[in-house]
């Protein structure tokens, strides 16, 4: 296998992922859980669902490169890199229409397959560059990343982007 096929196989993954990703919480409400994935339906909370699903295809992907022997270099960058640009890609794109046309389902996933699909095209120059290595730079960054989701979730800001709309909420819905 190819690393441009291995792109197209990390489109679909991380897309598969999103979906399992978006009700992982409902289905085991936990801490854990709360920091990993989205706690309500704001459109900061879906961010989790591309952060979380880029890292966790990433390792997946990296024992399907190693079963195929597919040669790449900075994969924890690319990773991390992958990870916050898809955000930024995915609200730059969402945010504009969110706000002229309202929430629709079918945009939200129309746009997120898009984002998925610019991030690994980035990911495959980003994975054919130079090396360089930071392993453990990276690693943080992650663990940051999990940090600022982690608190945001518990101490969101109140505003439109943390504004659950169809619960009437910020942070977490309260338990029956």
């Amino acid at each position: 296998m190819s690393l441009k096929k291995s792109r197209f196989f990390a489109i679909i993954g991380t897309f598969a992922l999103s979906f399992l990703f978006h009700f992982a919480y409902e289905l085991l409400p936990n801490f854990v859980f709360s920091i990993l994935f989205p706690v309500n339906e704001s459109i900061w909370e879906h961010m989790k669902i591309i952060y979380s699903s880029i890292i966790f295809y990433g390792i997946i992907d990296y024992f399907i490169s190693k079963k195929f022997h597919i040669e790449y270099h900075n994969f924890l960058f690319n990773i991390v890199f992958c990870s916050f640009i898809g955000i930024l890609i995915y609200l730059g794109l969402f945010l504009p229409l969110y706000f002229k046309f309202g929430e629709s389902m079918i945009i939200s996933i129309g746009i997120l397959f898009i984002t998925y699909i610019i991030v690994y095209i980035i990911s495959y120059y980003v994975l054919m560059s130079e090396e360089f290595d930071y392993s453990y730079l990276w690693v943080l960054l992650i663990v940051i990343g999990y940090i600022i989701f982690g608190y945001l979730t518990y101490r969101p800001i109140h505003n439109q982007l943390f504004y659950d709309t169809h619960h009437k909420i910020y942070g977490i819905k309260k338990r029956n």
